[in-house]
């Protein structure tokens, strides 16, 4: 598939305001499908299809590939492209407010994954919008910004809360760098092949209060972490400096250095 005849084919204008880059290089289109570890028994969810690059490689290889995209006019061109595609469903909507159970309903069960080169401006609500469901993908092997794929994958030290967001559900890594030249039009910055395995919570902990707390200890991250929690939580910075002692963390601690381990711990001590 020749994505640049495909454009002149169907007249279409790629929207930079919609993160619309399609990629053109296929070795990155390889590397996904092999992080991916595709079956004829899988079913699969691609978001921002846009011209169908790599729904095309999807669909000989798994049982059934669900699209979700936007853009109406692209809607046209992947209907046209796939018209004989019998295990397809495209779907026109906004994957950010469409609910996860209508998306399964299209599948035969309740275990998917998700394959996708997704649009750079909703890689964070996406994430946690799937991860955080109870009907969350068994993998996901996802094309995004290589400064989001870096974030994602943070140890203690260089931690957030999107990392600690990823983390507490599955276990990230990179599996390529991909450069700017791999996409038309080119975008400002390089990609990368972020691969997940979802494994569900890796810790005992009630989630709610482990992301209001997280978010507080992460409210001003040049503070330390208890100065951060003493000021939203109304406990005094010596107290929580004790329960920090106690999980074997220092009191000058910040909230980038600990794990995501260290956190449901610290959600299990202190009151939220």
């Amino acid at each position: 598939m020749n994505v640049r005849e495909l454009i002149k084919k169907y007249n279409v204008k790629p929207k930079r305001s919609a993160g619309q880059n399609f990629l053109i290089n296929p070795e990155p289109l390889h590397q996904i499908v092999k992080a991916a570890e595709l079956t004829d028994q899988d079913d699969v969810l691609e978001i921002g299809p846009g011209l169908g690059v790599l729904t095309e490689e999807l669909l000989p290889r798994v049982k059934r590939v669900v699209t979700v995209e936007l853009d109406r006019s692209l809607i046209y061109v992947l209907k046209k492209q796939f018209k004989r595609a019998e295990n397809l469903t495209i779907i026109n909507n906004d994957v950010l407010k469409l609910p996860i159970e209508e998306i399964v309903d299209n599948f035969e069960g309740e275990k998917y994954k998700i394959v996708a080169n997704i649009p750079y401006n909703i890689t964070s609500h996406f994430l946690r919008k799937f991860l955080e469901h109870d009907l969350r993908p068994t993998k996901m092997v996802l094309l995004v910004q290589k400064e989001v794929a870096e974030r994602v994958v943070a140890e203690p030290g260089k931690m957030s809360l999107l990392a600690l967001s990823v983390q507490l559900f599955a276990k990230p890594r990179i599996v390529t760098i991909v450069g700017a030249k791999s996409f038309f039009p080119a975008p400002k910055v390089d990609s990368a092949v972020l691969d997940l395995e979802v494994t569900g919570p890796r810790f005992e902990v009630d989630q709610k209060r482990f992301f209001q707390l997280s978010k507080i200890g992460f409210s001003a991250k040049r503070k330390q972490l208890k100065n951060n929690l003493s000021a939203g939580l109304r406990i005094s910075s010596d107290e929580i400096g004790q329960k920090l002692q106690e999980l074997g963390l220092k009191e000058t601690v910040r909230a980038q250095e600990l794990s995501v381990e260290n956190w449901a711990d610290l959600t299990k001590k202190l009151p939220i």
